[in-house]
């Protein structure tokens, strides 16, 4: 939707790169934007390392820490965040020491980079209050699914990934409780999963492939699922968020272990806001107590009116620019464009 805003209402022209063949923004057909296939590997390395450009907006994460490093000329860094989960537990500690301006999603945002930012004596980067593209793009297209009853209850299962998340640990432990339960079980396993532990994913599939309310679905692209379910059962997955705070609808976490790549996340003092929301947004279960799952969910879905109403306070609050993200972002990106070039 930036990008959109950017080409068709501001007139600017993008060039749009990727790594990913089957990327569908490098067969697209407007003028505007110019794709450009990078590849993998050492190519891609010597692309970043020597780019020219005013300004790369950019998804990706740990700048001039892992592969993607700054180009030896002058470029102008925009983080845009892909995920409400906060920045410093999830991520390493300096995934966004080296941008130059983060297009910030919400105020916790904001007050993490900050915050690091003083205890490490860092250079305080430009921080926009932009909003999340993702959350709006489910608030337009939510499709509420028929009435549950009783038993006709769809429950979507959407994990992290990792050695200590649900579908590692109880996947199918879980997945039994809630087929004998009666429930419809969509089975959505992050795209990692499939890269690391697909024997996982296969196990699964193995042993409950056949039954008439299994489905497993592995396309990112798929939405469906995310319209026609009741509940999302998840741990520390961004996709939690996304579901609760879009489409206004339960969430159970399963209590695993905090999914960190950041040992000294507490340093900041701040709790991370996918582990301060989960109340908010549903409820959480302790993997001791898989055996209630069922029960649990039926409370919640009766309850659903009163977690809706604490969703939309908590939305409210919690993100910037509902509904406006896109002009809000692409004018803040095309200013430090024309800033940067009227340097130059």
């Amino acid at each position: 939707m930036l990008i959109r805003h950017l080409t068709e209402v501001l007139g600017k022209v993008v060039c749009y790169v990727s790594s990913d063949e089957s990327d569908p923004g490098l067969t697209q057909d407007k003028p505007s934007i110019l794709p450009y296939y990078i590849g993998t590997g050492i190519v891609r390395i010597v692309f970043f390392h020597t780019l020219q450009a005013d300004v790369m907006l950019t998804q990706l994460l740990d700048l001039d820490n892992l592969f993607l490093k700054r180009s030896v000329h002058p470029v102008h860094y925009v983080h845009m965040f892909h995920s409400m989960v906060s920045t410093h537990m999830a991520d390493r500690a300096d995934s966004y020491d080296h941008y130059d301006t983060i297009l910030c999603a919400g105020p916790h945002h904001v007050e993490e980079i900050r915050k690091r930012e003083s205890l490490h004596n860092l250079n305080p980067k430009q921080l926009i209050e932009h909003g999340y593209a993702r959350l709006e793009q489910l608030i337009d297209e939510r499709v509420e699914p028929p009435e549950p009853d009783g038993r006709d209850i769809h429950v979507l299962l959407a994990p992290s990934w990792g050695e200590r998340t649900i579908l590692n640990l109880y996947g199918q432990q879980l997945t039994a409780i809630l087929l004998e339960a009666g429930f419809q079980l969509t089975l959505r396993p992050h795209f990692q999963t499939r890269w690391n532990t697909p024997k996982v994913i296969d196990g699964i599939v193995d042993r409950f492939g056949g039954h008439e309310k299994f489905t497993l679905v592995e396309q990112m692209s798929e939405s469906n699922s995310l319209y026609s379910s009741h509940l999302m059962i998840t741990d520390w997955s961004g996709a939690g968020i996304d579901y609760g705070l879009g489409l206004e609808k339960p969430v159970l976490y399963i209590d695993v272990p905090p999914k960190s790549r950041n040992e000294t996340y507490r340093e900041l003092e701040i709790e991370p806001f996918e582990s301060r929301i989960r109340g908010a947004i549903g409820a959480i279960l302790s993997p001791e107590k898989l055996d209630t799952a069922p029960e649990v969910i039926r409370q919640l879905l009766e309850d659903r009116q009163r977690i809706r109403e604490q969703v939309r306070s908590l939305r409210r609050k919690s993100v910037f620019n509902l509904g406006k993200s896109a002009p809000v972002g692409a004018i803040a990106v095309a200013r430090i464009a024309e800033e940067v070039a009227g340097s130059g």
